[in-house]
């Protein structure tokens, strides 16, 4: 073959095939919005009949997980076991949602700020609210008692999950 044609075409294909290989061209990760029927991945409760945040873990591969609760987010995400490659986790700003009813608003939940033991109860009982920006997560814990976090602060201890909203202990 052609040194010149190996260099032309041959080359630029390998490299190519190496970078989607690699997942250099793989489209960033965007939140889907939850619907009417969209159900906790845990346990499956429909997401739309219950207050708080909500939140949604993306996986290299397979299907998108949700939960009702952040506290379910980080309680997958922070164990040990968690093998799956993630590409994207996400949750709602409580800035811009109202609580009651939460749609859309979805932030990168890695540069969220979260307001823990707060007075608002979220699906499963107490929650971690969260917000884009920490100004409002500080007004929050203001308003409603609680303790400033960043996603790096929480732990696996703060998301325990006995309990949930109906006090079921074996979640």
């Amino acid at each position: 073959m052609n040194q010149t044609l190996v260099h032309r075409y041959f080359l630029p294909l390998v490299l190519m095939i190496a970078l989607v290989a690699c997942g250099k061209t793989a489209a960033p990760v965007a939140p889907q919005e939850i619907t009417a029927g969209t159900s906790c991945s845990l346990d499956g409760m429909t997401l739309a009949d219950f207050p708080g945040p909500k939140a949604q873990i993306h996986y290299a591969m397979g299907e998108p997980d949700y939960f009702c609760d952040t506290v379910e987010m980080f309680s997958i995400y922070l164990k040990p076991e968690q093998k799956k490659r993630i590409t994207g986790i996400f949750t709602q700003d409580m800035g811009k949602s109202d609580w009651e009813s939460p749609k859309g608003n979805w932030v990168d939940a890695k540069q969220a700020f979260y307001v823990l033991g707060s007075k608002k109860m979220g699906s499963m009982g107490p929650t971690l609210a969260a917000f884009s920006i920490e100004q409002d997560a500080n007004k929050f814990a203001e308003e409603f008692g609680g303790k400033v976090l960043g996603f790096d602060q929480v732990t696996l201890d703060m998301v325990d999950l006995s309990g949930g909203a109906a006090h079921d202990q074996h979640m």
